[in-house]
């Protein structure tokens, strides 16, 4: 967006709002998640401590909602959301219910191989968002013309990190990993991040948490981590329960990446620049906790639609949705550079954070690594790398 657009869109609003209230024209979000979905069961070990508890971003899309308040009132519109939860074999009754209330959007929180199932049964005039999902088939070749995602893809987040360490000169890079689908989906991306940015994969060691003594070497860090040169450990542990003793107990004294020590990650409660303090003090006074990459993704999917209205100056579901794939979409993200979605795979472009437990470190891209047309897209799949076919 240029600076005269900007100034143009400015003095629109401040038009609109100076002028009579007019009647709300009705733009109506469907959230979808999955009953009893194990994502959100505590996940507890044998001794009762909690691993990663998650959240259903149901608060980042509240206020979502409520950010966009006078924007609606400026407009005419108002933000409409409803909360839709369903069993997994009753998805299909869901979505037919869902589409008869003709939602602008149905923003997704499911599984994969639910959100396989909803693409099947919802019709291909229906619109979905990704507020949760990081697996890069949906991205490639499950993609589809009528999904959309604001949670960054696990090449975009292994992508931030491997320009990081190439930064860094860390190029000499330990593999150890975890053997659950979801760290056989983050491996491959790990693998072609290496590739992409120049990073050598010295050795790949899984290991495996059993009660098997005959397992036991599978598990041992030093054994692990040991009879190899590298320069850093990059972690991939979905589950979290090897990867949180794994820093400061490498054979070698090298930092950990990856699942564990400088994560890369679409939000951090400890961002400190472009507006992001009072995002986060907002979400903490909605919510009492602090707000995760889901709850960003989620807000960031009201924000996007909110944005697009305001191009399309209408509630109408076709001038919307095109207008929220336009290729000149700017969406202010909090994160320094605005986004939009990519359209050869529907990715929201946007910068990834790298952080600790508590501090953010750096933001990709980083500095130095440059790109054609927009530097957003050397994170994931560039147009000449996806396998996505709209």
């Amino acid at each position: 967006m240029t600076f005269s657009s900007m100034i143009a869109r400015a003095l629109l609003l401040l038009l609109l709002l100076s002028g009579p209230l007019a009647a709300q024209e009705a733009v109506r979000l469907v959230y979808l998640g999955l009953e009893a979905d194990p994502y959100y069961a505590p996940q507890q070990l044998y001794t009762g401590l909690s691993l990663r508890d998650h959240h259903r971003p149901l608060e980042g899309l509240q206020l979502g909602l409520r950010d966009t308040r006078v924007l609606g009132r400026a407009l005419g519109l108002g933000f409409e959301l409803a909360e839709v939860t369903a069993a997994a074999e009753d998805l299909p009754q869901a979505l037919a219910a869902i589409e008869e209330s003709r939602p602008v959007a149905i923003l997704m929180d499911l599984p994969p191989e639910d959100m396989a199932a909803a693409l099947r049964a919802a019709g291909p005039e229906t619109l979905f968002v990704n507020i949760r999902d990081r697996g890069d088939r949906w991205r490639r070749e499950g993609c589809a013309a009528n999904l959309l995602h604001t949670m960054p893809s696990d090449s975009m987040l292994s992508d931030a990190l491997a320009q990081y360490l190439r930064a860094r000169n860390w190029t000499e890079v330990l593999l150890v990993h975890g053997t659950t689908p979801a760290d056989e989906d983050q491996l491959r991306a790990a693998r072609g991040s290496a590739a992409k940015f120049g990073l050598r994969i010295v050795a790949e060691r899984a290991f495996e948490l059993s009660n098997d003594p005959r397992q036991r070497a599978r598990s041992n860090i030093a054994l692990l981590t040991g009879d190899a040169r590298y320069d850093v450990v990059w972690l991939v542990d979905d589950l979290g329960d090897f990867g949180r003793v794994l820093p400061y107990a490498t054979y070698a004294p090298r930092p950990v990446v990856g699942s564990e020590g400088l994560v890369p990650r679409a939000w951090h409660w400890t961002f400190e620049r472009y507006g992001a303090p009072q995002l986060n003090q907002r979400f903490r006074r909605l919510a009492g906790r602090d707000m995760s990459s889901e709850d960003w993704a989620a807000w960031a999917a009201v924000k996007a639609l909110a944005e697009a209205a305001v191009q399309a100056g209408s509630a109408g579901r076709e001038e919307l949705r095109a207008a929220l794939r336009a290729p000149d979409l700017s969406v202010d993200l909090y994160k320094g550079v605005r986004g939009n979605f990519r359209p050869w795979n529907g990715q929201l472009r946007q910068p990834l954070l790298l952080a600790t437990s508590n501090a953010v470190i750096a933001v990709a891209p980083v500095e130095g690594f440059a790109h054609e047309t927009d530097t957003l897209d050397t994170l994931g799949q560039d147009r000449t790398e996806s396998a996505c076919a709209r």
